[in-house]
């Protein structure tokens, strides 16, 4: 159930970085030196927080064309925001907080307009390329059931059960992403794995 996209399209004015003995640079020393003032230090943690964070904000918005342009704004507002950002260790809990703003805020927006995207099931590819034709279709037709499923939940259940069940964040995490009290990510987790277990369980054990 893991999502594709282009996100390598977004334009941010910044160069790719190194140490200067050649070697790639950790998140965490491009966080630092983007705490520093180095702008440029943001284009490695866009590298690797591109794919997660469009996964999380595709789980919630359900279009894909759409969770990679939501994507693409959240890295442009934690470009722009990065004054905000007091601690490098939380880096992922802040970007997470931010393309969970951006999704939410989308999706309200859509419902005003009288649509929800997460309605429109994106397919996405579910198996390798090498993957035999009925491994395929199964493939494609169990991303199918747990995308109505994810569908069915509500914004709040949906977005703890991305962050916990597919972004393997912890619970003290997902407080801060969400702003959510524990008891309230704990109640909401335990209901979306049941709502999804209720949904999807009877697809996996048809196919078995």
């Amino acid at each position: 159930m893991r999502r594709t996209g282009n996100t390598d399209a977004m334009k941010l004015p910044i160069r790719t970085i190194g140490r200067r003995d050649g070697g790639a640079v950790s998140v965490e020393l491009a966080a630092e030196r983007v705490l520093a003032g180095d702008p440029d230090a943001f284009r490695h943690i866009f590298d690797r927080y591109s794919r997660p964070v469009t996964s999380f904000i595709f789980d919630i918005v359900g279009r894909g064309e759409l969770a990679e342009e939501l994507a693409q704004e959240t890295f442009v507002r934690a470009y722009r925001g990065l004054s905000s950002l007091r601690d490098s260790a939380k880096l992922s809990t802040w970007l997470f907080g931010i393309a969970k703003f951006t999704a939410w805020e989308a999706m309200r927006a859509e419902r005003r307009r009288g649509s929800v995207g997460i309605d429109e099931v994106a397919e996405m590819p579910a198996t390798g390329e090498g993957a035999r034709p009925e491994d395929q279709l199964l493939g494609r037709e169990l991303n199918s059931v747990i995308r109505d499923a994810l569908a069915a939940l509500d914004d709040d259940k949906r977005t703890v059960f991305s962050l916990r069940i597919f972004q393997q964040k912890s619970y003290d995490e997902i407080v801060e992403i969400t702003g959510f009290t524990l008891a309230k990510v704990k109640t909401d987790l335990h209901r979306a794995r049941s709502e999804m277990r209720r949904r999807v369980g009877p697809y996996v054990e048809g196919t078995v």
